[in-house]
C-alpha cells in the first residue's frame, strides 16, 4: 500500500478557483467575472474546471468504468428475463414471462423498473469510457471475462457473462441500516439485524436457471395464487438484491468523491452517485412487499439446496422510542434514511442526522465494495479448480488505486 501511495502522488497541477480568482483579480473581478460569463458556476463548466486530471483522479475514474460494466452485466441478464422487453436494452425476445409475473407479485411496474436500472448502469459504463479516453486516458475493458454461462430458461441470451446470479449469498442487513440510530462509520461493531436471515446463508438463485425452475407456475390475476412457491423465491431473492447491489453504488460515489482533484471528475461522481441512491430506494421499497413463504431449493437444475424464508417485514420491529442502538429495526415502510451518527467523536456531540451511510473508505470505498461483490457470489466461476481468469485480482487492484487517491490542493 506504501509503494501504491507513493506511485499514485503526482505534482498539484489542478488551477485552483481560488487562487486565480481572488489572489489574481480580487473578490469583486470575480463575482463579476463569473457572473457575466454566467456558465461557469451553474452551466457548462470553464476550460480551467475541466484541465488537468490527477493520477488519482484517473484511477477513481477507471474503477468505476470497471464497476459500472459489472453492474451493467447483471442488470442486463434481469432485465433480459424480468424487464421490460424493447430494442433500448434487451432486446425484443419477450423475456421470460412466469418470472416477470413472479416479480410483479413485489410491485405491478417491476418490469419498466427492471429496465430502466439496467439502462442507467450501461449509461454509466459507456459515459465514463467516453469521458476517459476523451481524455487521453485508457478506460478498462472487461469483454475478455465474460466467459461465464448465461441462463438457460426462456429469454436469456446465450452469450458470455461477467457476473453468476444464481448462486449468491445477500448481505440484507443494509435494510435495518438504513432504519437504524447506529451507523458502520461512527458505531464501531454496531450490529444490524438481516431483513432476511436465510439469504445471507447458503447460495440462491436470483434468475430461473432454466425452464425447470418456472414449470408448474402460470399467469392469473393472482400470481401469488399460480405462479409457484420456488418461483415467488427466485423473483423476492432478486427483489432483495436488487436493493444489495443498488445500496453499494449509494455509498461508493460519496466516499470517493472526497478524494477527487479535478472539479469536472468531481462534478461527474456527484451526478452519477445520487442515481445510485434513487434506485436504492426504490428497490428496498419494492423487496419489503415479498410474502411469507419458505423454499428449498432442491430437484432442480443448479440446486444448491439452500433454504430461504421470507417474512411480512410490514409487522416486523418498528422504530422504538428512544431508538434503539442494536440495529434491530426492520419496519417495511422506513424507506427514507434514519438520522444516524454523524461526525462525533469525544470532542464533539452532533444530534443524529439523515445521511448517506457508509461513505468512509473502509467501509463504503472501492475495495469494500470489490469485497462485497465478491462475497455475494457474483463472481463465482471465475476460479475453477483453482486457477483463477484474473478477474476478481483486477478488479481489486482497480480498487486499491481508487482508494489510493488523495485530493490534491
Amino acid at each position: 500500500m506504501k509503494d501504491l501511495l507513493n506511485d499514485l502522488k503526482g505534482p498539484a497541477n489542478r488551477r485552483s478557483f481560488m487562487k486565480k480568482g481572488l489572489a489574481a483579480a480580487g473578490t469583486a473581478t470575480v463575482g463579476a467575472g463569473l457572473l457575466g460569463k454566467g456558465l461557469s458556476l451553474f452551466g457548462q463548466d470553464s476550460d480551467e474546471d475541466s484541465d488537468n486530471l490527477t493520477r488519482g483522479d484517473v484511477a477513481i475514474l477507471r474503477f468505476l468504468n470497471a464497476l459500472e460494466q459489472v453492474e451493467a452485466d447483471l442488470w442486463r441478464q434481469y432485465s433480459e428475463l424480468g424487464g421490460t422487453q424493447d430494442n433500448e436494452v434487451s432486446g425484443v425476445n419477450g423475456g421470460n414471462p412466469l418470472y416477470t409475473g413472479a416479480l410483479q407479485i413485489l410491485d405491478g411496474d417491476m418490469a419498466q423498473y427492471v429496465h430502466d436500472n439496467t439502462d442507467d448502469e450501461i449509461s454509466h459504463a459507456a459515459f465514463l469510457k467516453a469521458y476517459l479516453e476523451s481524455r487521453g486516458e485508457e478506460a478498462v475493458d472487461l469483454s475478455a471475462f465474460a466467459t461465464l454461462p448465461s441462463s438457460r430458461a426462456t429469454g436469456a441470451r446465450q452469450i458470455g457473462r461477467l457476473t453468476n446470479l444464481t448462486r449468491l449469498t445477500v448481505d440484507t442487513s443494509f435494510w435495518s441500516r438504513y432504519r437504524s440510530i447506529t451507523n458502520p462509520d461512527f458505531d464501531p461493531g454496531a450490529p444490524f439485524v438481516q431483513a432476511v436471515t436465510s439469504l445471507n446463508v447458503g447460495q440462491h438463485t436470483a434468475i430461473p436457471r432454466t425452464d425447470d425452475d418456472t414449470a408448474g407456475s402460470s399467469l392469473s390475476s393472482n400470481n401469488a395464487a399460480s405462479i409457484t412457491t420456488h418461483l415467488q423465491a427466485i423473483a423476492f431473492t432478486a427483489g432483495f438484491h436488487f436493493a444489495f447491489i443498488e445500496q453499494g453504488g449509494t455509498s461508493l460515489y460519496p466516499a470517493l468523491a472526497q478524494k477527487v482533484t479535478n472539479l469536472e471528475v468531481l462534478r461527474i461522481l456527484l451526478s452519477i452517485g445520487p442515481s445510485e441512491t434513487m434506485h436504492f430506494q426504490t428497490w428496498q421499497d419494492k423487496a419489503g412487499n415479498a410474502l411469507p413463504l419458505t423454499d428449498t431449493d432442491t430437484g432442480f437444475p443448479g440446486s444448491t439446496g439452500a433454504t430461504v424464508t421470507f417474512t411480512t417485514l410490514a409487522a416486523a420491529q418498528g422504530e422504538t422510542d428512544p431508538e434503539s442502538l442494536k440495529g434491530d429495526t426492520l419496519q417495511a415502510n422506513l424507506i427514507m434514511p434514519e438520522p444516524t451518527h454523524f461526525l462525533t467523536n469525544r470532542n464533539r456531540n452532533f444530534p443524529p442526522v439523515a445521511i448517506i451511510r457508509p461513505t468512509s473508505t473502509k467501509n463504503g470505498g472501492a475495495v469494500a465494495s470489490v469485497q462485497s461483490f465478491a462475497d455475494d457470489g457474483l463472481f463465482v466461476g471465475h476460479v475453477v479448480r483453482g486457477k483463477s481468469d484474473g478477474f476478481v485480482e483486477l478488479l481489486f487492484k482497480l480498487a486499491r488505486e481508487a482508494d489510493g487517491a488523495r485530493r490534491e490542493l
